[in-house]
């Protein structure tokens, strides 16, 4: 089955609008991806059902990246893979980088603990916790399955036979999406990851280091002197290598600015947390110079008075900041009155 059809579409706004793919593939992707949608907005209309807000921007997110893969697959974007490089590039990038990572930011895994019942939801955490699924999800396997499969695809004879033999080409397009997940959803995903979860500076490095070798592969296409395949022209060729290249660049900024703010953000919450113990200690030590016995309670600093422990009031835990000290407290007067005040 040929990928190339006898007749060329030739782009241009009213193609670029409406030469939807219509193969028996991109059908029964839409009705997946159709599916999945209804899953999605289902289980986040169950949760506000029960009282519980699912975040808007998780949802737009996880909307988006499912509307991405369609574009990939069904739009124009497809049909025009079959003349041009450019279109090929964007449908790569459509399905490695922006599909997988607002895909990551809607948090689907979360989303289906917090709704199915208690038997899917103990099935679902013994995939994760799978061994099958650790070797997966390995940094090594992601890797492989995103750069490795890449630069095979586009450096070798691969390329070309994939697009002669259109159900090859399909299942390739579902291993970038796939690879394509891997990668970005330890990064930057909002699903806790139960096995190789990395910090903030080991995904900045990655993010870094596949960036750079993605770049690279965009400039050796770039400066290629013949065609990358039996269906394209050298000049869109040269079109689509330099496209990889910027487009690289640009997502890689794009997804090192998140991750560094995220990186600054948790600083802040560790800081302020150590900050917290800090003063735990030096209330303690205050109350202790004061004679009063220090306790820890669940909520906060505690400590003992005449009749049993107390917690520090807001002006208390000010004043404390202030001064150092904080000033003994005036028990109330428990002293009967005579109504006839004697």
């Amino acid at each position: 089955m040929l990928g190339v059809s006898m007749t060329r579409v030739s782009f241009n706004i009213h193609n670029a609008i409406t030469a939807w793919t219509w193969t028996p593939f991109s059908v029964l992707m839409a009705a997946v991806l159709i599916g999945v949608g209804y899953w999605y907005l289902r289980a986040d209309w169950l949760l506000a059902a029960r009282g519980r807000r699912w975040p808007g921007s998780r949802t737009a997110y996880f909307m988006g990246g499912l509307f991405m893969v369609e574009l990939a697959l069904g739009s124009p974007v497809a049909t025009f893979t079959n003349y041009d490089f450019q279109a090929h590039i964007v449908q790569h990038l459509l399905l490695m980088v922006a599909a997988p990572a607002l895909l990551a930011l809607g948090a689907p895994s979360t989303l289906l603990l917090q709704t199915v019942s208690r038997k899917v939801k103990l099935r679902w955490l013994k995939v994760l916790h799978s061994r099958p699924f650790a070797v997966l999800t390995h940094p090594l396997t992601a890797w492989i399955l995103y750069i490795g499969l890449m630069f095979a695809f586009f450096l070798t004879s691969l390329i070309n036979t994939a697009m002669l033999h259109m159900p090859l080409m399909d299942v390739l397009n579902l291993t970038f999406l796939m690879g394509g997940c891997l990668y970005w959803w330890p990064m930057i995903g909002r699903d806790p990851m139960v096995r190789w979860k990395m910090g903030y500076g080991a995904n900045m490095a990655n993010l870094l280091l596949g960036g750079a070798t993605e770049t690279f592969l965009g400039v050796f296409i770039l400066m290629s002197h013949n065609p990358i395949a039996s269906m394209y022209t050298l000049s869109s060729t040269h079109a689509g290598g330099a496209l990889l290249w910027i487009s690289t660049e640009v997502a890689t900024v794009g997804g090192l600015a998140p991750l560094f703010i995220a990186w600054m953000r948790s600083e802040q919450r560790e800081g302020a947390r150590l900050n917290a113990r800090q003063d735990d200690v030096a209330v303690d030590g205050a109350r202790a110079s004061a004679g009063a016995v220090p306790v820890r309670a669940a909520t906060g600093p505690a400590f003992q008075v005449a009749g049993g422990d107390s917690q520090l009031t807001t002006w208390e835990s000010a004043w404390l900041a202030r001064t150092g000290s904080i000033p003994a407290r005036r028990e109330p007067d428990t002293r009967k009155v005579d109504p006839r005040g004697v």
